[in-house]
């Protein structure tokens, strides 16, 4: 079992299952809905709690009504969120989903009112705590500090950072990782084709894998040798929120257990696939 802190945020997602995907300025019903914690951070320490590890959270918590279902969640999954800054001011941020029946697909409309995990709340953590640290790659000046300050003071310790989507000056945190975890949507942002072509272009030494819808996954390792899993569907899809984070916490979960890339690959592959036939993360892991 490993110690693992992940920086980024939490979320109240707010899920709307319909039949389908409504066109533009149309009215559909709702087949059901429900309120629960989301968040890409917290959705990956959710499945590293059911690998077995030990899991720790920094970002922001508003003292207000809606954090109460965050918070009852990371303590269903023993997630300590004591690296937390916990402010009185704002909204936690909020994520209006529709997620269709007919594809298990989602559409995301995103609403933030809470100010960003800075690098002053990262230098008061004990980091000697911790055997992996996880970054979303956000809020990307106080990253570019964290990251530098972590390479400083504690080289030892791997680090991962995720890479979902483009952000101004991003690319110049993609050196300070130990392994870089991209989206296909940030590859196709940047006219990359196939996920080889993006991870290709990256600088000779960079690990990093990238995930590619219904074509599975790759990797590179530092000696710029390719690794591709397939995709592991389910019988249904059922929901594919979630999809991606389950991808990174199993991948992470892999190189913790000293796999090879391409075992690692092949495994985070297998749980985002089962996390698609199954709506949420929660009993996603089977012992």
């Amino acid at each position: 079992m490993a110690k693992i802190l992940a920086v980024g945020i939490a979320t109240l997602d707010i899920i709307n299952t319909v039949d389908s995907y409504p066109s533009e300025d149309t009215e559909v019903r709702a087949l059901s809905q429900r309120k629960v914690r989301g968040g890409n951070a917290t959705n990956t320490l959710v499945v590293l709690s059911q690998l077995g590890h030990q899991c720790h959270w920094a970002g922001v918590l508003i003292d207000e009504p809606d954090s109460a279902i965050i918070q009852q969640e990371l303590t269903q999954f023993n997630i300590d969120s004591s690296a937390c800054r916990v402010i009185t001011d704002g909204k936690m941020p909020t994520s209006y989903i529709s997620v269709s029946q007919e594809t298990g697909s989602r559409s995301i409309v995103h609403f933030r009112d809470c100010p960003e995990f800075s690098f002053t709340d990262f230098e008061k953590i004990d980091l000697t705590l911790f055997d992996w640290i996880h970054f979303e790659g956000r809020n990307i000046d106080q990253t570019k500090l964290m990251l530098h300050y972590l390479a400083e003071h504690y080289p030892s310790i791997p680090c991962s950072l995720e890479i979902e989507k483009p952000r101004a000056d991003i690319e110049s945190l993609f050196s300070l990782p130990s392994i870089l975890l991209f989206s296909q949507n940030y590859a196709v942002a940047h006219h990359r084709k196939t996920a080889q072509e993006l991870l290709n272009s990256l600088p000779k030494g960079i690990v990093a894998s990238c995930t590619w819808g219904n074509q599975g996954a790759w990797a590179i390792n530092k000696e710029q040798n390719l690794f591709h899993s397939k995709t592991y569907d389910p019988d249904n899809v059922v929901d594919t929120l979630g999809a991606g984070d389950t991808f990174n916490a199993a991948f992470i979960d892999g190189l913790l257990n000293k796999l090879e890339l391409s075992q690692a690959l092949t495994k985070a592959c297998e749980l985002a696939g089962r996390k698609c036939g199954q709506q949420g993360l929660t009993n996603l892991v089977r012992k």
